[in-house]
């Protein structure tokens, strides 16, 4: 019973972690708060445009985490998305050279979104066992 209490509350925090980032496709202001990039300037719409397209992906993903916390069924699809997501976002963090500080923060903290998601798969596998 423990355990089943244990995966809620990963898929919740995951689920959290991916979900809050979205918040800037409706609050563009917070970009700059976000990912410490200035979206002023030539060229800004661009930008702006990509990273709060970037947002809205990050937060189904964490919708579908959030729900995955209560759903069962939905669990091994939101682990893929969320590891994939998390995944392909700590490689070319970590491949790219000369990222600001902000963006180093986002990696660290999807370092250990990533760790917990890694718990709650092996929990879950351990489930259906």
């Amino acid at each position: 019973m423990w355990i089943d209490r244990l995966i809620t509350a990963l898929f919740f925090v995951v689920g959290a972690v991916n979900l809050l980032p979205g918040f800037v496709a409706l609050a563009p202001s917070q970009i700059t708060t976000a990912y410490g990039v200035s979206v002023a300037g030539s060229g800004s719409a661009d930008l702006t445009v990509l990273l709060r397209h970037r947002a809205v992906l990050l937060g189904l993903v964490g919708i579908g985490l959030l729900c995955a916390a209560f759903l069962r069924s939905l669990r091994v699809p939101a682990l893929s998305a969320g590891a994939v997501s998390m995944g392909t976002f700590l490689l070319l963090a970590y491949s790219t050279p000369g990222l600001n500080d902000s963006t180093m923060r986002v990696a660290r903290i999807d370092i250990g979104a990533f760790a917990a998601l890694a718990v709650a798969a092996v929990l879950v596998w351990r489930r259906r066992a």
